[in-house]
């Protein structure tokens, strides 16, 4: 099937047949006395003995609670020492972690706890310019009334209690510090006992994706899903207990507490979060005095570490490898990526949330073009193939759907079986909704996203084609092209640009650059000049939003 866009990833390493849990208590024995986790913001440090610990007392206490086995628990916080504790804790008890984006507000945070059911939910007490305490005192009016525990909410039913991980809180929250004394009222052999119960294909995450349409959905992933997801990424960056992986992505998405995380915990290595979300020079900082070896981001963070004023004054020559990720990387950022961060093993991966998230990954000795127009090949234990709009797999070379099958797809959207059936077909394949290209070697080239292409008079155009002809101008630092309603050509083709830092260019010097390079109808219409782009916490760009401001700045209607 060498001519068909088909691939299986590697066979030799085999998958981790435990919990996250199990998997948590070997690391911990084996490794104990090494530095299991740094947060640089709150000061902390632990072993990973401390972090076992930790680990243990937060189990127990959930288990005080009533917490039980398949119930959810949800986390709505930025990143910090809770956010790990609570992710191996509720691994241990068998509770389905509920990832709440730290950017949701009132009427987001309501929906994601009425959908999932939560039985509890543990926040922090504001982030940016959230409210976290104000936002569920009026959600839930019946809190201030409420011993912990016993929340009755005619609002969210199932909801039994809200644990602050702040020193004080409103009436009816329960705080995090309390949570060592109810873990004293049970024995370590109940927890013991607790954990023998489960199952590793079990659910144990649920991952609210962000879609652009319609209410987000819940991709639930199993132990076995995202263990091993994280085990073969980390696999791929040749992780040991030596490495040292700075993680300034959100642990909310797979990137922070997957690929992040349990990266880290199957190969023994140490995690680094530098702030409670990303700042470029909190990242450097970490980098150069913990010694990192490994640095995870999207390219837009890469950038801005780069494009940092203070950047050449950190010692980074520690960095070896890392991951970027939720975009495809522009040849002359990766150039300077390796150059000037000393990441000469850095890797491309691709993947989605429905599927843990990595399918593809490039290799650390892969050549410098593979980096930048691929996002790899299929991922050792998992199969890839690119099909039509019939579901027939495609030729090599041609443009199609790209799909993923294996241990990573996602059990199914929580309590929605209607939108699991759209998107995982009979044959357990998931359709990523991707554009992407597979080549003779099994190298696949994503070219965009089906729902984003532009038809301009008849014309296909795939926005990245254009965007990365448009990075290989000296002045651009970023960009990002979309759609636009035209009444002659149907779509015309706009283009939101980002500036290096000092450099000036305007929309007429870069159509004129265009028209001497590209066809004339890739050419954008319209340029736009920005500091920065709509973004989900993520770091992955809102095209939707993008279009709608357009379409609002022209005066037209969304075709």
């Amino acid at each position: 099937m060498n001519h068909l866009s088909y691939t299986r990833g590697p066979q030799d390493k085999p998958l981790l047949a435990m919990t996250i849990g199990q998997a948590f208590d070997a690391t911990a024995a084996r490794f104990a006395e090494r530095e299991a986790l740094v947060v640089r913001h709150q000061g902390l440090r632990y072993s990973w003995a401390e972090l076992a610990e930790q680990v243990e007392c937060c189990a127990r206490a959930l288990l005080a609670l009533g917490v039980q086995q398949g119930e959810r628990v949800g986390i709505w916080a930025p990143n910090c020492a809770e956010w790990c504790i609570t992710q191996f804790a509720t691994a241990k008890v068998g509770a389905v972690l509920v990832n709440i984006n730290p950017a949701y507000r009132g009427s987001e945070l309501d929906y994601a706890l009425k959908q999932s059911g939560c039985a509890w939910l543990i926040c922090a007490d504001a982030f940016k310019t959230s409210d976290y305490h104000a936002m569920l005192v009026a959600l839930l009016p019946e809190l201030a009334s409420s011993q912990p525990g016993t929340l009755r909410s005619a609002r969210l039913p199932r909801l039994r209690g809200v644990i602050s991980l702040a020193r004080q809180a409103p009436a009816g929250f329960l705080c995090w510090h309390e949570l060592a004394g109810l873990a004293a009222e049970v024995a370590p052999q109940r927890l013991t006992e607790r954990q023998a119960l489960l199952q590793f294909d079990e659910p144990i995450n649920i991952q609210y994706t962000s879609g652009t349409t319609g209410s987000p959905k819940g991709a639930t992933l199993s132990h076995y899903n995202i263990l091993n997801n994280g085990y073969m990424v980390g696999e791929s960056l040749g992780l040991n207990e030596r490495d040292r992986l700075v993680i300034p992505v959100p642990l909310y998405h797979c990137f922070g507490m997957v690929m992040g995380n349990l990266g880290c915990l199957t190969h023994g290595s140490t995690m680094i979060y530098p702030a409670p979300s990303f700042e470029p020079e909190a990242t450097l900082l970490a980098v150069a005095e913990e010694r990192a070896t490994v640095l995870y981001g999207v390219p837009t963070m890469f950038i801005a570490a780069l494009d940092h004023p203070r950047r050449a004054e950190f010692d980074l020559s520690s960095l070896r490898s890392g991951i970027m990720a939720g975009a495809t990387c522009p040849i002359e950022v990766m150039r300077r990526v390796i150059d000037e961060l000393h990441m000469g093993e850095v890797q491309i991966a691709y993947g989605m949330t429905e599927t843990s998230p990595v399918s593809l990954q490039t290799a650390a000795d892969d050549e410098l073009e593979l980096r930048v127009t691929s996002v790899g090949r299929t991922q050792p234990q998992l199969e890839s193939k690119i099909v039509d709009a019939e579901g027939r797999i495609l030729p090599r070379g041609e443009t199609g759907e790209l799909c993923t099958r294996g241990y990573s797809v996602m059990l199914g959207y929580w309590d929605n079986p209607q939108a699991t059936a759209e998107a995982i077909d009979p044959g357990r394949w998931m359709h990523s909704g991707d554009l992407a290209v597979m080549d003779e070697q099994g190298y696949v080239r994503i070219v965009g996203r089906s729902k984003d292409m532009i038809i301009r008079g008849g014309e296909n155009i795939y926005p990245r084609e254009v965007e990365e002809f448009l990075f290989t101008h000296p002045a651009v630092a970023d960009v990002q092209v979309i759609g636009v309603a035209d009444e002659k050509y149907g779509e015309e083709i706009a283009a939101w640009v980002q500036l290096h830092p000092g450099h000036a260019c305007d929309a007429e010097a870069l159509r004129a650059y265009c028209k001497a390079n590209i066809a004339h109808f890739k050419v954008p219409r319209y340029f736009k000049f920005v500091d920065a782009f709509p973004m989900t916490v993520t770091g992955k760009v809102q095209k939707f939003r993008m279009r709608e401001q357009m379409q609002a700045e022209l005066g037209q209607a969304a075709p």
